[in-house]
């Protein structure tokens, strides 16, 4: 009888311990903002610098400036396995709109091989780097910075929203906290299962494979480093239980019709944020738009940026 009474306490201490999310403690944000307009120019050559000799030329930091420190920056965080270039168009028009714009390549994005496997090496600690430069960089761009983003974007952005409080908007949207796939109760162990399993890459689609646009994307994703993605979220999650959100005004956007990540966990991330008394809103676009989980690149097919573009300004109060 003993023998089933210990198997069944180990058993239930192996559950506990594979449903919590491990490996988040050590994320930390590390600020160095610049000064002035010239060191963000400086900072973004050597941003420059350091990109890898083989990367597609549209995938390239675009930094979108009027040649002086203005009103607003804006910060655009594209999403995972895409590139700067998801964000060109809409960065075009914030900048008519007076805005220095600043798209930057996340880590391992942007190769010209589109069948590398760089990608699956990326990692929670080089998203939250990247967050910090970007937002140190903003600030001798702007006298206001917005940083918004989509999907591993999006929980970038939400990490330094949690972090920083030289933000002054933070827009995330359609943020991957959870895949839909995914129950949400189970979304931190399949996080842990898939950092410690081998690699494996599936196709975006498995109809069209390679060949899926736009060119300029990776035609797939691996699910190690997903569940990096992951690892950020749960990061934020564990210090809004501990801290409020640091930026001064956050917007999360929703899509109904998003069929990749969870609604439902970022709700909850919205309401522990609202339970802070933080300034946090929130917009649905409408379901009968029928918007894919990629609303912003207007090379996808059936794309509505017509509407979505302006709505997105108007979030921002532009």
């Amino acid at each position: 009888m003993w023998i089933i009474v210990l198997v069944t306490g180990i058993l239930l201490v192996a559950v506990v311990f594979i449903l919590m999310p491990h490996g988040i403690s050590n994320l930390a944000s590390h600020p160095d903002p610049v000064q002035d307009y010239e060191e963000s120019v400086q900072r973004v050559d050597m941003f420059r610098e350091h990109e890898p000799q083989d990367m597609n030329p549209l995938c390239r930091l675009q930094l979108m400036t009027h040649g002086r420190k203005t009103g607003r920056a804006v910060i655009l965080v594209h999403g995972y396995t895409t590139c700067p270039q998801q964000f060109h168009e809409l960065g075009k028009r914030l900048y008519d709109y007076g805005c220095n714009v600043l798209i930057a390549p996340l880590p391992h994005h942007g190769l010209a091989d589109r069948m590398t496997e760089e990608h699956s090496l990326l990692k929670a600690e080089e998203l939250a780097a990247y967050a910090d430069t970007v937002v140190d960089i903003a600030q001798g761009l702007g006298e206001e910075v917005v940083m918004m983003g989509i999907s591993a974007g999006g929980v970038t952005t939400a990490w330094a929203a949690q972090q920083r409080d030289d933000i002054d908007v933070a827009v995330i949207i359609s943020p991957a906290f959870g895949f839909k796939q995914i129950p949400t109760p189970l979304t931190a162990a399949v996080m842990n299962i898939f950092t410690v399993l081998p690699d494996s890459f599936t196709w975006w689609d498995p109809i069209l494979q390679a060949d899926v646009p736009p060119s300029y994307a990776y035609p797939r994703y691996s699910k190690r480093a997903l569940a990096q993605i992951l690892r950020l979220g749960f990061a934020v999650q564990k210090d809004i239980g501990r801290n409020p959100p640091a930026a001064k005004k956050i917007v999360v956007v929703f899509n109904p019709n998003d069929n990749e990540i969870n609604n439902e966990l970022t709700r909850n991330i919205v309401q522990r944020w609202q339970s802070h008394s933080a300034n946090v809103t929130t917009y649905d676009f409408d379901a009968s738009l029928k918007l894919g989980h990629d609303l912003i690149d207007p090379s996808h097919l059936d794309q509505k940026i017509e509407i979505v573009y302006p709505k997105l300004v108007e979030l921002i109060n532009l």
